[in-house]
């Protein structure tokens, strides 16, 4: 609590001090209030002790105030665009100062600072009510539904959580081969949760009241203005021609599918691990991670030892990012590994972001949390990743890297706080360099005996992610439809028949009564009407690797590159200048789709007659 009030304090003195300040101070120090609440976002998500994450909680709501109260600040806005009508002044400042005293105004303007006060404390107090939504359905989403014992066969309840005479179901168990497991697994977690319903729909139509009270025709074109997509028409006709180049190839690949049953989708996403992960133990795929950026960059990863107090847990461990010739260059703290109360989840938290310090005359280095839900290695054996965790780890690695790479002058653009359709391009690029043999050979050894991987194994497991790959897409596809239409336009109906609808359209699959997965669509938070983002960042990912790396991906030259155009500038320059500098050409949305279906071109055939042997 004594934090949480010091920190509210110092925003509030913050506030005052603002008001007083050149316009041009102030677009240096404001904002600053982003990675407190980022801290404490990150605290309720990973502190082992429910007392920190409940007071985390609490923090982040009350931060969240306090910044959309900054958002509908007059004499800040003033200050601001005091400073951005003065062509003069405009004229004396770099490109990193014009491009964020341009966000900055963009954000006081999509929080209603045009507005008469009346109106203005409306749009405050929808911020602050969207802020309790958030909360109570990214929450929802994750918990588990009860059902009693005798309700399913005997025999299906060692799969479950016990709970007295119930049983909790609390997810899909997409991956079991067993049919009726799957059927039931689906059917009880998706059944519909009336109060986590009216959450959502009193959700949606919140943020549109706020996107129409700020002069906006829905959420979507507040949420995707500064994107590379721009508008919603622009993704609903990416998403579109992508669904029409692809209709041929999800054809056949659900002809396969009905043909072969789970066969196809075990050897699609389990590929046997048990034989891929004695050659994949973390700390191999750690040093596969730092050769690659020393070979790229001229960047290594070096262990620290963490100070008293430093970290939340014991098993965190500690990275200083260093440079060959910068230095030091940030830290990487890495809670790998599962424990109680822990969330299932891999992600990326930005503690402190990079910025230039006037104070100190020094670069303020960056500081990242990488999250992921690892087994602890055993007695006999260190911990042992399956492709699928090796994958995830190498694209969490992308994320980390954006933020140590950067030197953006203000933190306010540091990283990954960038538009949400390019900050995914980092992190899906490295999972290129995750399945290309010439980068695997150098790390994936046996743990006992220290054989290679062999190099047929890996074209395997290349092989099979493109086994029913448009299936897989087509079924993002509908994701980001459905979170489209959701932030678009309200309509007299259920968000249960927009999704029904938007299914039977965009996948071609009916639905199953009695189900709501949009309950389980935890995106909506994070990524409301930007779901499309991962597709349009798979797409430029996949040009940026065909393009530069593809014929060498330990090129130093195109490394430098990458980090010179591409991960450098964090958000302090439009997205689409920066894939133009990379690529040396403005990609279209045509551009894009046509990407994303050359990553399709399975050889049906020899894999089905293979599998089939």
């Amino acid at each position: 609590r004594r934090i949480q009030t010091g920190i509210i304090g110092y925003l509030n003195q913050l506030k005052d001090e603002l008001g007083h300040v050149l316009p041009s101070i102030c677009v240096n120090n404001t904002r600053f209030a982003v990675f407190p609440h980022v801290q404490a976002d990150f605290i309720k998500v990973a502190h082992p002790d429910p007392a920190y994450r409940e007071a985390a909680e609490k923090t982040c709501i009350e931060i969240g105030t306090v910044v959309e109260n900054l958002n509908t600040d007059i004499e800040l806005c003033k200050s601001l665009k005091n400073l951005l009508d003065d062509p003069k002044a405009v004229a004396q400042l770099d490109s990193d100062t014009r491009r964020v005293a341009e966000l900055f105004m963009f954000d006081f303007e999509i929080s209603g600072i045009h507005l008469d006060d009346k109106l203005r404390k409306e749009a405050v107090s929808l911020h602050v009510k969207l802020l309790d939504l958030n909360n109570e359905f990214l929450v929802g989403s994750h918990m588990p539904n009860r059902i009693a014992k005798s309700a399913i066969p005997d025999h299906l309840h060692v799969h479950f959580a016990n709970e007295g005479s119930f049983i909790q179901i609390g997810g899909l168990h997409a991956d079991s081969p067993d049919d009726l497991l799957r059927e039931i697994a689906y059917r009880i977690y998706l059944y519909p949760n009336s109060d986590l319903m009216e959450c959502l729909e009193e959700l949606l139509k919140c943020r549109y009241k706020l996107a129409k009270l700020v002069g906006y025709e829905t959420y979507g074109h507040r949420a995707l203005k500064g994107t590379m997509a721009k508008t919603p028409e622009t993704v609903m006709s990416f998403l579109q021609l992508l669904t029409d180049k692809l209709s041929d190839r999800y054809d056949v690949c659900f002809f396969h599918l009905l043909r072969c049953g789970w066969r196809c989708s075990l050897r699609r996403y389990n590929i046997e691990p048990s034989l891929y992960s004695p050659y994949l133990s973390l700390g191999a795929c750690m040093d596969g991670l730092n050769n690659l950026f020393s070979q790229l960059y001229g960047v290594s990863l070096m262990s620290e030892p963490p100070g008293a107090g430093e970290v939340w847990s014991d098993d965190v461990r500690k990275l200083a990012v260093v440079h060959e010739t910068e230095g030091l260059l940030g830290y990487i703290y890495c809670d790998f590994f599962h424990r109680r109360d822990k969330p299932n989840q891999d992600c990326h938290f930005t503690i402190r972001g990079g910025r230039w310090s006037q104070e100190t005359g020094q670069y303020q280095l960056p500081v990242v949390v990488l999250m992921l839900s690892l087994p602890h290695p055993t007695k006999s054996a260190p911990t042992l990743l399956t492709p699928g965790m090796m994958e995830n780890l190498f694209h969490e690695m992308g994320h980390a890297m954006h933020s140590m790479l950067g030197r953006t002058r203000y933190q306010h653009v540091t990283g990954t706080r960038c538009a949400t359709d390019f900050a995914e391009v980092p992190s899906i690029l490295m999972e290129y360099f995750a399945t290309d043999y010439r980068v695997i050979s150098q790390f994936a050894r046996h743990y006992e005996t220290g054989q290679p991987l062999p190099q047929s194994m890996v074209a395997r497991l290349c092989e099979s992610k493109k086994v029913c790959g448009a299936a897989d897409t087509q079924l993002q596809i509908f994701y980001a439809a459905l979170d489209q239409i959701y932030h678009g336009k309200p309509q007299n109906r259920s968000t249960t028949d927009i999704l029904k609808e938007m299914q039977e359209k965009f996948y071609g699959l009916p639905y199953t009564p009695n189900t709501a997965w949009q309950l389980r669509f935890s995106h909506l938070i994070g990524y409301g009407a930007k779901y499309y983002s991962y597709l349009m960042s798979r797409a430029v990912a996949s040009m940026v690797w065909k393009q530069c790396f593809v014929q060498d991906p330990l090129n130093r030259d195109m490394g430098e590159r990458y980090r010179r155009e591409m991960l450098a500038h964090g958000g302090a320059k439009e997205p689409m200048l920066m894939v133009e500098g990379m690529l040396q050409r403005r990609p279209t949305i045509e551009d894009f789709v046509d990407a994303l279906v050359s990553e399709l071109n399975p050889n049906f055939e020899t894999f089905f007659l293979d599998s089939e042997s």
